[in-house]
């Protein structure tokens, strides 16, 4: 649930295979149920201490199985699933709506069937694409190549390097232009660097399969084809040598790299920089970060040694691979047949679900309005706020108790905690997009339009001040984040529904919902990473220098303990990569808790603390925390989400945080020797 930039080309990848979930039902969305708690799920032959997910999830996992054109399934996919559905409701309505709708339906409808005309599409094959293609092809030298590469950023594709604007490290409120590494088709750079794992090397080989068959479905000869994947692949490798590792990147001090531009272009001569920001349309600035400079440095010789031709073929892969999944049928399972080994999906989503997660990508606050309308009211923000202001005063009672740190850094603590922004449910002004041209039959025209539109957005944002209201999440994402930068909560609508939080549930199933996930966003303030910004989002070392040791004492303790489960096989987690959420998890639950029994101290009538169906609220809570994570993995996403996801999987998500939890023991009578009671508990907040 931590908030982290995806660059446009992943985002279509995603989009395009994994983020929804097939519905065989036919009813209208608002008759169908969202998923919710029950009892039904526990299965009571497990002892709770012994392994507490599979006490609670043990019959859901008997009862469920992974959709054909799903990687996984637990509660984020199946409320997705609804939310698809309702959304689905609305742009069909919208696409059908005719010359009197409103600019808002008609961009959201138009953009929708655009992409519904599947025949249309398919007979258009190539064509949509072709014009980009036939710009590269026709570059006469390596310098004028970065007018393509920059190009390609606009529409809505990634090669070579990531451009784009973000909060200055040490001044928050002003925003600057950043530079990184980039330019990779898989999902890490181990995937192109380590010849010791067999899983590794046969995803570099499906690459070049996938490679190799888009550049035929373009028209070269197989033998063309087969050179220009190796040409990918050799490219690729070596902008993946000169990639910082995913787990050194988790600290913000590694990516701190302010320097001017001129000497940001001396880093990488090949790089062509300046001439990039001329024909990316950026302001002028005179500084920016370089949040990986050895990148620039080994790659630029890789840049000098390559023929023009074999960056051409570079570049026009990274615009094929973008275009894929809106171009005709034949590369659209060319790409999915790529993803499939990856994720494991068998089937690719139906249509109108890609279709709608394209139109919530590319104009998602125009979607999201008419979406806020239909789900979510005034009333559920008030609900949302009230919630959240029990769980910051819990944080900070707890930050208050901490035997461990100085009475010095608690103020410090408590001051960060009171300037956290919370933003529920949907922005207060939703983005303008009447300047963005949908055409009804012009799918990837409109893919490109709306990127460019959000591309130039974004860069005109440099130099100025800091927009501390806008969003990163539209509204019927079924997600939160923290945002060190922005220091704040943001909780989209998408996610403000069962199982996560149910009006009709009682409170202490609700905390253990939504409420631990609100405590789980308000810890990231405080965890490895975020406790390295200020209350206003610089990055500052607020603490004293034992603090620092005791809180890396703390969190060694669980990314030792987390590095100890294993995820599937013989792979087992990475404690280092997941440790920013591991530690949300842990300190989320002992504040939500608190929080919970606040509430029943509180209750001068008693019912907040009566048993319901035999469980106390205490119990109660953990079974609705757990109930969020009961999930089901195919073993391709399982390898893939080891090696890039910084979260833990859901059975560690639930039995890594009650192990370490004495108040799970006490609710549940576990004993001392028992699973679910580690011996050496880890503690941070």
């Amino acid at each position: 649930m931590r908030w982290f930039r995806l660059s446009p080309v992943l985002l279509l990848l995603m989009i395009a295979v994994s983020f929804a979930q097939t519905s065989s039902s036919t009813q209208p969305a608002s008759t169908k149920p969202a998923p919710g708690f029950s009892l039904d799920t526990i299965d009571k032959s497990i002892d709770p201490c012994v392994d507490f997910y599979q006490y609670v999830c043990g019959n859901w996992i008997k009862n469920s199985e992974i959709p054909p054109d799903e990687s996984r399934w637990v509660s984020f996919v199946e409320l997705r699933e609804r939310n698809l559905d309702i959304e689905r409701d609305i742009l069909e309505k919208a696409a059908a709506g005719g010359a009197s709708r409103n600019p808002v339906d008609q961009r959201i409808g138009d953009l929708y069937g655009s992409c519904m005309e599947e025949k249309a599409v398919d007979a258009k094959g190539l064509a949509p694409l072709q014009p980009e293609l036939d710009r590269i092809a026709a570059v006469q030298d390596k310098s004028a190549l970065i007018d393509e590469i920059a190009h390609l950023r606009l529409v809505g594709g990634s090669s070579l390097f990531r451009f784009y604007a973000s909060s200055d490290l040490h001044n928050a409120d002003q925003v600057i232009a950043y530079i990184d590494q980039g330019g990779l088709s898989l999902p890490d750079r181990d995937y192109y660097l380590k010849d010791d794992n067999p899983k590794m090397k046969a995803m570099r080989q499906h690459l070049v399969e996938y490679v190799t068959q888009s550049f035929t479905l373009t028209g070269q000869t197989p033998q063309q084809a087969a050179a220009s994947a190796q040409t990918v692949l050799r490219i690729e490798t070596a902008l993946a040598k000169g990639s910082m590792d995913r787990t050194a990147r988790r600290d913000p001090k590694n990516q701190d790299h302010k320097m001017s531009r001129d000497d940001a272009a001396a880093l990488g001569p090949n790089f062509y920089l300046n001439r990039y920001m001329t024909a990316v349309g950026a302001p002028k600035f005179s500084q920016l970060n370089v949040a990986n400079p050895d990148f620039f440095k080994q790659v630029n010789g890789v840049l000098e040694s390559e023929s023009l031709d074999s960056l051409k073929t570079y570049v026009s892969w990274h615009a094929l691979n973008a275009a894929a999944p809106w171009l005709s049928q034949p590369f659209v399972e060319a790409n999915f047949t790529f993803q499939q080994n990856l994720t494991g999906q068998k089937e690719i989503q139906a249509r109108w679900k890609r279709c709608a997660n394209l139109t919530d990508h590319e104009l998602g606050e125009a979607l999201g309005q008419r979406y806020v309308d239909v789900t979510f009211g005034p009333e559920g923000k008030q609900r949302m706020l009230k919630m959240v202001d029990a769980l910051e005063k819990s944080l900070a009672e707890d930050i208050h108790d901490l035997s461990w740190m100085s009475d010095e850094t608690k103020k410090q603590a408590k001051v960060k905690l009171d300037a956290i922004r919370n933003m529920i449910g949907y922005p207060d002004v939703f983005r303008d997009y009447s300047s963005v041209v949908i055409k009804p039959d012009d799918l990837l025209g409109n893919v490109a339009r709306a990127n460019a539109f959000e591309s130039k957005r974004e860069i005109a944002k440099i130099d100025q001040p800091l927009d501390r209201k806008e969003w990163d999440m539209t509204p019927p994402t079924v997600n939160a984040y923290y945002n060190d930068s922005f220091n704040e909560i943001v909780f989209p609508a998408g996610i403000l529904q069962p199982p996560f939080f149910d009006k009709t549930m009682d409170d202490a199933v609700n905390f253990g919902g939504i409420g631990l996930v609100i405590g789980h966003e308000l810890t990231h303030g405080f965890d490895d990473e975020g406790r390295k910004f200020d209350p206003q989002g610089n990055l500052h070392d607020w603490w004293t220098e034992q603090d620092g040791k005791e809180f890396e004492k703390r969190v060694s303790c669980v990314a030792n303990e987390y590095s100890n489960f294993v995820a599937v096989d013989d792979l087992k987690l990475n404690g280092r990569l997941t440790l920013g959420e591991n530690t949300a998890d842990n300190g989320g639950a002992r504040v939500a808790l608190m929080a919970l029994e606040h509430m029943i101290a509180d209750d001068k009538t008693g019912k907040e603390g009566q048993k319901i169906d035999g469980y106390t609220p205490e119990q109660r809570f953990f079974l609705g925390f757990a109930r969020v994570w009961c999930e089901k993995r195919r073993p391709e996403i399982a390898r893939t989400s080891v090696l890039t996801d910084p979260h833990s999987p859901g059975k560690y998500r639930v039995d890594g945080v009650v192990q370490n939890m004495p108040e799970f023991q006490k609710a549940w009578g576990c004993k001392a020797g028992q699973p679910m009671v580690a011996e050496n508990a880890c503690h941070v907040w």
